[in-house]
């Protein structure tokens, strides 16, 4: 069968949650028990998403096979049974980069080279590429229409219509509808247009809004974009992510799509949706867990954190609250209180010296007050080198990453990789194998000897350390096979003290939530049921 494709475009604003449309539409299409892939066209000139601001852009995503992408494939894994990878991520550096260097080789054979149609046919193929052996391919294109960097990529989605069909085609757009002291569409009818002039009619429109449009306002709307009024979806906000799929599947926005793309599938089957739902409004009790990071201000830093931690607590049947607390601003003095109200402590990951004492003052607070501890990444190596500090003797144990070269770095890059420094050349990227120790927690949290999960980090716990933090208590639960990594740690006396070098929220998913996040979430309540902290 000839694979469909649906491109979803944005305007007004910025941030309008183009990745969670088009993650809850392939939700829907998968109910129906069709196939799906997904991918983001990213306009700006970075490779990857690997060097960007996390304040700016949000998380990196790592794909299985060790890619830097945008958050939104996240959202797609999470959503739907796509497995992402490098080739769901295309950005503008990117196909400028292949087409740099295929004019370097001679392979234009003296053509001029230009944006059309050499720099059109590169994102076409990449689409193409990317969505291959699927029934139907989502297309999600960054940045706002209107936009000078995102001209050739909707250029590029125009001219699929031209090579397909249009029951082959769907052009959806998210856009806005603004509040003043009335619902406003101008700002729709204006994106719309701006989408029209360069050749692309929307087959249908997403309005972001906090409330439904009134019959007469979403007529106003079609009548002035040239859509179907029943095309003229309410994007509603929720109080829970994953209501969307419903609230769009409520609208019969999936069987407008069917019916655009003259398909025929089975009846949707909704049920898990409607169960986790109602799981999150109906919880059974709650913890409340202190989030210690240095991105806390801006929460897309730590997005799939934050939905590994829900997807834990709704498998609890728990109600999660969150405490973010920046780790710059903790203190011998406030870590206490600070921490006071929390029932378990998650130290998160990060790179950088900033706000690295803060956290290593956390891990003490909740190794010595018996309080659950979860360490990712970075938080796993700001253990080790607490530990080290105050239990192993080793009373200047830092990290390389933070200082020069010193005999007591228990965190540091391995021989191989000195001399590699350039971004991401040293970077351990991507899934790697770890075998867990047989007897210890983690290995019975998982229920299996071998496990394989996503890494993004350049620094390792130095092995030459390993004896000596081990005869002080420390328990090395996991190691990578290939290189005797260090993967995972625990404390023997202690109710749930585990660290991990590895991420695994990334694969996280709300009807398969991590096991470690499970068990977290179990150990924070069953804190919460022995303590005073209530």
């Amino acid at each position: 069968m000839q694979t469909k494709f649906i491109f979803i475009t944005g305007g007004v604003v910025s941030g309008l949650g183009k990745g969670i449309a088009g993650a809850s539409i392939g939700a829907l299409l998968e109910s129906r028990g069709l196939t799906v892939s997904l991918m983001k066209l990213d306009p700006y000139i970075n490779i990857d998403a690997g060097t960007m601001n996390p304040f700016q852009h949000g998380e990196v995503y790592v794909t299985e096979d060790g890619a830097e992408t945008d958050l939104d494939l996240g959202h797609y894994e999470r959503y739907t049974n796509a497995v992402v990878s490098r080739v769901h991520n295309c950005t503008t550096g990117q196909i400028y980069d292949k087409i740099i260097r295929k004019e370097r080789a001679g392979e234009y054979l003296g053509a001029t080279v230009q944006v059309v149609p050499h720099v059109i046919d590169e994102i076409k193929e990449a689409v193409l590429w990317a969505s291959d052996n699927v029934d139907i391919a989502i297309v999600e294109i960054g940045g706002t229409v209107g936009d000078i960097e995102s001209l050739p990529f909707l250029e590029a989605i125009r001219q699929f219509r031209h090579d397909y069909g249009r029951e082959n085609t769907l052009y959806i757009h998210l856009t806005l509808i603004i509040y003043t002291t009335e619902m406003k569409t101008k700002p729709t009818q204006h994106s719309v247009g701006k989408l029209r002039e360069i050749g692309i009619q929307p087959d249908m429109l997403i309005c972001r809004t906090p409330e439904p449009l009134p019959d007469k306002l979403r007529e106003k709307i079609a009548l002035f974009t040239n859509v179907p009024v029943d095309a003229v979806i309410d994007g509603l906000d929720v109080d829970f992510l994953y209501e969307i799929p419903l609230v769009y599947h409520k609208q019969k926005l999936d069987d407008k799509i069917i019916e655009l793309l003259q398909m025929w599938t089975r009846r949707p089957k909704l049920q898990n949706w409607v169960d986790i739902v109602e799981a999150y409004k109906e919880p059974i009790d709650e913890i409340t867990i202190a989030f210690v990071g240095k991105y806390v201000n801006q929460r897309d830093t730590y997005e799939s954190l934050n939905e590994a931690l829900v997807h834990g607590c709704i498998a609890c049947n728990l109600r999660l609250n969150l405490i973010y607390i920046n780790s710059e601003e903790i203190t011998e003095k406030t870590v206490g209180p600070m921490l006071a109200p929390a029932h378990a402590v998650l130290v998160a990951p990060g790179f950088g010296e900033r706000g690295t004492e803060g956290k290593i003052l956390a891990v003490q607070h909740a190794r010595e007050q018996q309080i659950p501890f979860f360490g990712i990444c970075l938080g796993m190596q700001m253990a080790v080198i607490e530990f080290a500090r105050n239990v192993a003797n080793l009373k200047d144990a830092n990290s390389g990453e933070f200082r020069s070269p010193h005999d007591e770095n228990v965190i540091d890059l391995m021989p191989e990789q000195q001399g590699q420094q350039n971004t991401g050349g040293s970077m351990r990227l991507g899934a790697y194998t770890a075998h867990l120790r047989e007897g210890t927690q983690i290995a019975q949290i998982y229920a299996k000897p071998e496990i394989r999960e996503r890494h993004r980090h350049r620094y390792e716990v130095m092995n030459e350390f390993v004896p000596q933090l081990e005869s002080a208590g420390l328990v090395i639960s996991g190691r990578n096979p290939d290189r005797d990594l260090v993967e995972t740690i625990e404390l023997a006396d202690h109710p749930w003290f585990i660290g991990c070098q590895y991420h695994p929220e990334l694969k996280s998913k709300p009807f398969a939530p991590h096991p470690l996040f499970v068990s977290f979430s179990r150990a924070s309540l069953h804190y919460k049921q022995n303590s005073s902290i209530r």
